[in-house]
């Protein structure tokens, strides 16, 4: 249906078409689309893509009838479709042409199934157009009901007049499983009041606010009192409830709104739309703190791994690049639990999310993931091998290096080994200085690990792979360790040793 619609326009209309049918953010995404048409071409305007949708086309008959009939294109587009052309035509007003945008409105009034949004977006449109400024905007049946409405309210402009209505109306709906209520007795009018008038303005909103807060106040007196007349212990839960309130109220509006649209975004079955993406610019919006409340309001740490891939294409996405703190904020609440949790291979989504990551943000990967991961006692094989693959995948030989060093900090363990045996395989640049400390950690570790065939093997590694590094002082060493040690690679090991000369 798709290549039916599209085959009627020329390139530039079919890449607005196409747009505009990607889904709710279809009018948004057109916009940047044409915007980089406009700079590409100065001379580009919507006339084609209007003319063409205004044309007509023969359609099947309808039910209970067998006569053709011809509609305009637009008419045969989905609902979403229309609701989005609107609203781009809304959002490039200035650059339309008047007659040839009062024609597809007009041809949109002939659709046979109106959609209420688009009826009431052409009449938008058409007021905006300035050609129906002396109609209103209201209904007869809407004015008769606000009248109505007014007249129970008690007058115009008089004040309190939302509050009694809605007071009203509450005491009506009451059932009797709700008694408890009236026990708060003029709090609870208040709290009633205060959600009413929030829409009201900011100042308000304030109030409503700062009413809200006297009643969760008063309630936790009232339970404190009832504990210390039972002889109870004094309860903590009373006291910490407002605290997701409060702690919210430290993000902006706007950022609360797009924390919103995310969880939104997150918690829906249906494909990510390109457009998206969008809400996450937020992301660049935030200061440390505030990522941390953003990432703490959407649970990032519980999110399924299933969500994954989506949710990190859409922050790649985000231009310009994210801050080292923001990235790495994310990171580290997104994926750590994840990662050590697992106890099994890691699942494909979470692979191909870490490694999306990894390959645009590598510094916050290794500080952020990488380096806790190391740093914790209980990690197993499950974790070894997917930061091995990390490592090999998707860090160049700056950071393995700096994922390297990391390593002469933390406690060795069989895992760790095969982390580290995976950095020197991949053949790092290793200074002087740095394979000095390397040995050092060897040395220290080597009585851990007499028995060790992982160990050995990466002893073996680093005196083939790195043996130009090795001076008499290292060879010393070295021998030492590995007359500790007691695996079948002991041979292997002092001729691979024995075979290093220095001239």
């Amino acid at each position: 249906m798709t290549d039916f619609f599209l085959g009627h326009f020329d390139g530039q209309s079919k890449l607005l078409v196409r747009s505009l049918m990607s889904g709710v953010f279809g009018a948004h995404r057109a916009l940047e689309v044409f915007h980089r048409q406009q700079r590409a071409d100065p001379y580009m305007t919507l006339s084609n893509l209007l003319e063409t949708l205004c044309r007509h086309e023969i359609t099947a008959p309808e039910a209970g009838s067998n006569t053709l009939t011809a509609k305009p294109l637009v008419c045969l587009f989905p609902a979403l479709f229309k609701q989005n052309l609107l609203s781009f035509m809304y959002l490039v007003q200035p650059g339309l042409s008047g007659p040839t945008a009062l024609h597809l409105l007009k041809c949109l009034s002939q659709d046979s199934l109106p959609n209420p949004w688009v009826t009431a977006l052409c009449g938008q449109l058409e007021r905006s157009l300035a050609t129906q400024h002396d109609r209103p905007l209201h209904t007869s049946l809407c004015t008769k009901r606000l009248k109505v409405l007014s007249q129970r309210l008690g007058g115009f402009g008089e004040p309190g007049g939302w509050t009694k209505c809605f007071s009203c109306q509450a005491v009506e709906s009451e059932c009797p499983g709700v008694s408890d209520l009236y026990e708060l007795g003029t709090q609870r009018k208040r709290k009633g009041s205060s959600v009413i008038v929030e829409s009201d303005g900011e100042e308000m909103g304030q109030h409503s606010k700062r009413m809200k807060m006297d009643v969760c106040e008063n309630e936790r007196k009232e339970k404190d009192k009832e504990k210390e007349s039972t002889g109870r212990s004094k309860c903590d839960t009373p006291t910490e409830t407002p605290a997701p309130d409060s702690s919210s109220d430290v993000l902006p509006e706007h950022i609360k709104a797009s924390v919103l649209q995310i969880k939104e975004l997150l918690e829906s079955q249906t494909e990510w739309d390109q457009s998206c993406t969008d809400v996450f610019k937020v992301l660049n919006e935030c200061d440390p703190s505030q990522v941390e409340l953003l990432c703490s309001m959407l649970s990032l740490p519980d999110l399924s791994e299933q969500t994954l891939p989506r949710l990190c294409s859409s922050i790649l996405s985000v231009s310009p690049d994210l801050s080292y703190t923001t990235a790495a904020t994310l990171i580290k609440s997104l994926l750590v639990e994840k990662v050590l949790s697992l106890s099994e291979p890691a699942s494909r989504c979470l692979v191909s999310a870490m490694t999306s990551l990894c390959g645009q943000y590598p510094r916050p990967m290794c500080h952020a993931l990488i380096k806790p991961v190391l740093e914790e006692k209980d990690i197993g094989h499950p974790q070894a091998e997917l930061l091995s693959r990390l490592i090999e995948g998707c860090l160049d030989s700056h950071y393995r290096l700096l994922v390297f060093q990391m390593t002469f900090q933390i406690t060795w363990s069989e895992p760790v080994l095969s982390v580290i045996h995976s950095l020197l395989d991949s053949k790092i640049v290793l200074s002087e200085e740095l394979f000095t400390q390397f040995t050092e950690q060897l040395v220290s570790h080597v009585p851990h690990f007499t028995k060790s065939v992982k160990f050995a093997k990466m002893m073996l590694t680093v005196l083939t792979k790195y043996s130009s590094h090795v001076s008499e002082a290292h060879k010393n060493s070295l021998s030492n360790c590995l007359m500790l040690n007691e695996t079948f690679l002991k041979k292997s090991l002092l001729a691979a040793l024995k075979r290093i000369t220095h001239t």
